[in-house]
């Protein structure tokens, strides 16, 4: 027969005569999107963005694309500040505070690439502004009209 140590018997006795303790179980999300802890957020965001395998493709342009993708921009913006302009029968000023002659006094033609834009501003009431595809021959007419 085993003796029982005198020792493990006091703690045998300690743990079958204390009061035993429990709380229910309750869910509590991770995620914040589905109630979970708000803090949560920027944790399960790392944890993807380290597991992604995934890259974007980084074709880089040469300077000469950049140049002309600029101007072409730059030109754009031009034509639509004008035609705003036209439309509204403002006047563009210089840091001069002389009046800005508009590049559109006659109709005007501009090719970007596919694209074909014509500027049609001899009618007196309204400013047509027509977009033509190269390639597929597709045409779209903007017109705008005249608030002078």
């Amino acid at each position: 027969m085993k003796k029982i140590n005198i020792v493990n018997l006091t703690f045998l006795m300690g743990i079958l005569s204390s009061p035993l303790l429990a709380t229910e179980l309750v869910y509590e999300p991770i995620n914040p999107s589905f109630g979970g802890n708000p803090l949560n957020g920027s944790f399960l965001l790392s944890k993807a963005n380290a597991q992604n395998t995934h890259s974007a493709s980084s074709a880089s342009k040469t300077y000469a694309e950049s140049l002309q993708e600029s101007l072409e921009r730059a030109y754009i913006n031009r034509i639509v500040r004008e035609v705003t302009d036209l439309a509204f029968g403002e006047v563009s000023y210089d840091e001069n505070g002389d009046p800005i002659e508009s590049i559109f006094s006659e109709d005007s033609i501009f090719v970007s690439g596919e694209f074909q834009v014509e500027l049609i501003t001899s009618n007196p009431d309204s400013i047509i502004v027509e977009i033509s595809n190269i390639v597929t021959d597709e045409i779209t007419i903007v017109e705008i009209p005249r608030f002078e």
